[in-house]
């Protein structure tokens, strides 16, 4: 069975989009549409900006979305066929919007207002107080898991907020916290705890503000049954119920993105070859290091 998965921030890159645009009227059309939506050309960003611009998450996940979204609906093809056509698809962190659109359960211009809605709530947050995220390589997810809880108090915040595939987890929290979770993870045997280059703790409590300002929009906005299961990253698990996804999209803010999760839950569903929708190859790599015995590529353009 066919997966289709849409990558989250962190996955854009300057040109990201301008083949489509340039070579596929529908998406030109669906980009003009955006840049309309927006009030702004994103699509000069996008196509000619530069790497600092494109880093502001206001700027990155309405682009990313943008790009994932319109490869999957211009690079693909739905015609009912078993080999084109998705039996399920799931996002990781932003990227569930992107899936939930693909799948119908969204529209094209709502999927977008919500995900400018979410990035101007979480830079607000970001902004609010110092707070970054790590990749952890290299420790089993309880042992990481139980560190953090050693750390995780009253104003010193560190918690699992990604699990990305087996031996691969991302950290969330304040500076302070994040840094002492490293030295500990490191001395209890981490092949690397890196922090990232990030304007916050995406993934955590500490985006508690952005998630009030996110569910009043989600909760105004209509949703639909998907043509196929989402599978979503607050349970790894399959939802087509509107208001059981709703809820999920308001939860994921300050909840762990279970990607291992999905992946393996997808795969004993059926899934056995899965096309990536959007920027990079992030989570084809992830996807492998879950399974071998699965079939991953990607559609940028």
């Amino acid at each position: 069975m066919k997966a289709f998965v849409f990558p989250g921030q962190g996955a854009q890159f300057v040109g990201m989009g301008k083949d489509l645009y340039d070579n596929n009227a529908k998406a030109k059309e669906l980009f003009e549409k955006a840049n309309d939506i927006l009030g702004y050309r994103i699509t000069d960003i996008m196509f000619e900006g530069t790497d600092e611009d494109l880093k502001q998450t206001k700027v990155t996940q309405p682009a990313v979305f943008l790009h994932s979204v319109i490869s999957a609906i211009c690079g693909t093809t739905f015609d009912g066929t078993p080999e084109n056509t998705p039996g399920m698809m799931a996002g990781h962190s932003l990227g569930e919007f992107s899936a939930l659109v693909v799948a119908g359960a969204l529209s094209f211009e709502d999927g977008l207002r919500l995900v400018y809605a979410r990035a101007m709530a979480m830079q607000k947050a970001c902004e609010a107080q110092p707070s970054t995220m790590a990749a952890i390589i290299g420790l089993g997810d309880e042992q990481v898991e139980q560190i953090c809880a050693g750390i995780n108090r009253e104003g010193h915040v560190v918690v699992c907020a990604n699990y990305n595939n087996p031996g691969q987890l991302v950290i969330s929290g304040n500076v302070e916290a994040i840094n002492e979770a490293c030295e500990q993870l490191k001395a209890a045997g981490a092949k690397r705890a890196l922090p990232l280059k990030v304007g916050g703790a995406f993934h955590s409590p500490l985006m508690q503000p952005a998630k009030d300002e996110l569910q009043a929009a989600i909760e105004q906005t209509e949703f639909r049954e998907p043509m196929c299961p989402v599978y979503q990253n607050v349970d790894g698990k399959p939802h087509i119920a509107p208001e059981e996804i709703k809820q999920n999209l308001i939860a994921q803010l300050t909840s762990s993105v279970r990607w291992t999760q999905c992946v393996q839950s997808m795969i004993a569903d059926g899934a056995t070859d899965f096309t990536e929708c959007g920027p990079g190859k992030a989570l084809q790599g992830m996807i492998v290091k879950i399974s071998r015995d699965v079939t991953v590529h990607g559609i940028e353009n």
